[in-house]
């Protein structure tokens, strides 16, 4: 695949994941939690030139550092991420202004790498970029679904009608973001 495809598909991957992430979307719990991510894996090692054979030991180094990078995004979106159970055992997830943040800060990193990489004369091509954004979506994809198997039903968490209506909704993590009326199956 050429470098515009990769750039296409990159580009594609992240309108979509920035554009589903503020809205309420359920937690999958079924197994396919990984496709996406392993699709990525794929396309990027398909691609030759992973690692630059001019400056292999600088490549190998930025491209450790892009999948750091990579992981510690992914769990710090998912960790930002808020998740709550409905009375029916369904999870549901928003992410929160701190999600905003991470990516920010992840952007800015691989910005930073890719500045560097230039200096050092290092050719970068997409595929360790693909990677990286494989392995954001496999560890926030894979800990929500760990988080949400920690979530009991708003009815089973609390006696029943013991509380108020206003604290019947189940606790959540993240901050107090209103849960939208449309809901999305992630």
């Amino acid at each position: 695949m050429s470098g515009l495809v990769n750039a296409l598909v990159i580009c594609a991957v992240v309108v979509l994941v920035i554009a589903r992430q503020f809205r309420t979307s359920r937690v999958g719990t079924d197994k396919r939690w990984w496709v996406v991510p392993a699709v990525l894996v794929f396309i990027a090692a398909r691609e030759p030139g992973v690692i630059d054979a001019h400056h292999r030991t600088e490549a190998i180094v930025l491209l450790g550092a892009e999948l750091l990078i990579g992981l510690a995004t992914g769990a710090g979106w998912a960790w930002t991420t808020r998740i709550w159970a409905e009375p029916d055992g369904s999870v549901w997830s928003k992410s929160t202004k701190a999600s905003v943040a991470v990516w920010i800060v992840g952007i800015g990193l691989r910005v930073g790498l890719f500045c560097i990489g230039a200096l050092l004369g290092v050719h970068q091509g997409s595929s360790a970029l693909l990677l990286a954004l494989a392995a954001t979506l496999l560890v926030r994809s894979g800990l929500l679904v760990w988080r949400s198997q920690s979530l009991a039903p708003a009815h089973e968490q609390s006696p029943a009608h013991e509380q108020s209506p206003a604290h019947e909704q189940s606790p959540a993590y993240g901050d107090d973001v209103p849960q939208g009326a449309w809901k999305e199956r992630v």
